[in-house]
């Protein structure tokens, strides 16, 4: 019976996470076969793929995604670096909470573009604030997450670690970080999704390469369906970004029970 049950839940998702978003493709390009969406509201998906067809063969394409690739990684970096050390500091040291957490907590509530016109006053239109926007956008949630799970930890498990006269490096090791690792991944997913939307925001203003300037040229030039080809990129690097912490989950989550949906 359990068996019949699993080979029903394959046959109801044949592709999984990715089912939805397929039957949305094939759904809009129905609709937009039978003229119920007008190409100037959103063109078929045949033809956004076509566009991105055009800025390939063009020579375009490629490069506007590694430089886009190349911020965002470089943000994310820096960003995780800022926002996993805060976190390690702020949850394990009182003294650390102290410094980090009401500056971190102010940082929650500022949205990203509010931030933008004074990076843009201090940094300029480079790349630099472009980098920076993203790190921002990254440091938050991962400090947010870390410093919460760390907080979590059962507390009998520190205790017997001070009762065994434990040093505060192999508390660390061996009971905060395997502790809070849940929280970290989460606060890794959060920080890899809002790496992206700071992406976006960092190139879509004053921006001369990358998948933002392509996006805004596009736009100036009512091309929609480059416009499209453009926003499905963005949407593509979260859903890669989701499904790659997805995966150190399963990896580094193995030792853990959890609950399994039917």
């Amino acid at each position: 019976m359990a068996k019949r049950d699993g080979a029903g839940h394959r046959w109801r998702w044949p592709l999984g996470l990715y089912t939805t978003p397929v039957l949305l493709i094939v759904l809009w390009q129905l609709l937009s076969m039978a003229g119920a969406m007008p190409t100037q509201f959103a063109p078929a998906p045949h033809e956004v793929l076509n566009a991105g067809w055009d800025l390939y063969r063009s020579g375009e394409l490629l490069p506007s995604l590694g430089i886009s690739l190349q911020r965002a990684g470089l943000g994310l970096a820096l960003g995780l670096a800022v926002g996993i050390s805060a976190g390690l500091l702020g949850g394990f040291l009182r003294s650390g909470e102290y410094i980090f957490n009401g500056v971190f907590q102010i940082f929650n509530t500022l949205p990203m573009l509010a931030l933008l016109p004074l990076m843009l006053v201090w940094f300029g239109i480079g790349e630099l604030t472009k980098v920076l926007l993203i790190a921002f956008a990254a440091m938050v949630p991962m400090y947010v997450n870390l410093f919460a799970a760390i907080r979590g930890i059962d507390q009998r498990l520190v205790e017997m670690a001070r009762t065994n006269d434990v040093s505060m490096f192999r508390m660390l090791r061996q009971v905060i970080l395997p502790g809070s690792l849940p929280g970290l991944l989460v606060g890794l997913r959060f920080a890899m999704a809002y790496s992206v939307l700071g992406l976006v925001a960092a190139e879509l203003v004053n921006a001369d390469a990358g998948i933002g300037y392509l996006v805004t040229r596009a736009q100036t030039f009512l091309q929609i369906d480059q416009l499209f080809f453009g926003m499905m990129i963005y949407a593509m690097l979260g859903l890669l970004a989701d499904q790659f912490v997805r995966l150190l989950e399963r990896i580094l989550l193995m030792w853990r029970p959890s609950y399994e949906a039917r």
